[in-house]
């Protein structure tokens, strides 16, 4: 027996934190009959779990991949406006993946996929701290004074004060600087939020280190299975 929101982040349905979510709006059901309450318990090996209709089943093997996401891609399984998603290009593959966070539509670069909710969940929980390194291009010249303000936390338009990062100038381009910045949060459109806070609009924001994990030579749009040295290295997060 276990809990109806472990069963569902081993199942690769999402992680823990997003399979309660799906049981409080009412997505999921035991043997035909909703469920909303946490703490159910199930048995993996006779009853029939659902969600939306469609019957769930742990999956025993694990898989990660490394994806390049374009820019003109949102990362959700579905999107209602009806815009290209990540999963798109995964509509064959074996097993349900399930995007490890989010980049925005207008963003590219590294992004994990995976059936093992338990890891998902665990990359994605706020105590974990996970670094994640873009490589950003943005208008004008940015001075040495909002280098400084980046690195020690800027207030963002919800009033909110950003932790330390790691922000470092690349080089200056005509109108442009590129930097590489290296943030722990996961705030919506942190990094872009954090530019405009200083006066910069981003004019490209490419992920290039999820954690331990490198962008490397992947190009836009391709993927790759991650090695088991990898997968150990996430794990030991």
């Amino acid at each position: 027996m276990m809990r109806l929101q472990k069963f569902l982040a081993l199942s690769g349905v999402a992680s823990r934190r997003n399979s309660e979510k799906l049981i409080a709006d009412g997505h999921v059901a035991v043997n035909g009959k909703v469920i909303t309450e946490m703490g159910v318990q199930v048995d993996e090996s006779a009853d029939v779990v659902t969600v939306d209709g469609k019957v769930c089943k742990i999956q025993e093997e694990k898989h990660y991949l490394a994806y390049n996401k374009p820019m003109g891609e949102v990362t959700t399984v579905a999107d209602p406006e009806g815009r290209p998603t990540v999963m798109d290009k995964f509509r064959d593959y074996p097993v349900r993946l399930y995007p490890v966070g989010r980049l925005d539509y207008d963003s590219e670069g590294l992004l994990l996929l995976t059936n093992d909710g338990d890891l998902m969940n665990n990359l994605l929980h706020p105590s974990r701290e996970v670094s994640k390194e873009y490589l950003v291009k943005v208008s004008n010249r940015v001075t040495d004074e909002e280098i400084r303000r980046l690195r020690a936390g800027v207030r963002l338009d919800d009033d909110r004060m950003t932790s330390p990062a790691d922000v470092h100038l690349v080089r200056y381009e005509t109108f442009a600087s590129v930097l590489l910045v290296t943030i722990h949060e996961g705030r919506n459109r942190q990094v872009r939020r954090m530019f405009d806070s200083v006066g910069h609009k981003v004019l490209l924001l490419r992920r290039v280190r999820f954690g331990p994990l490198e962008l490397g030579d992947l190009r836009r749009g391709e993927w790759r299975e991650l090695s088991a040295e990898e997968i150990a290295r996430l794990k030991a997060l």
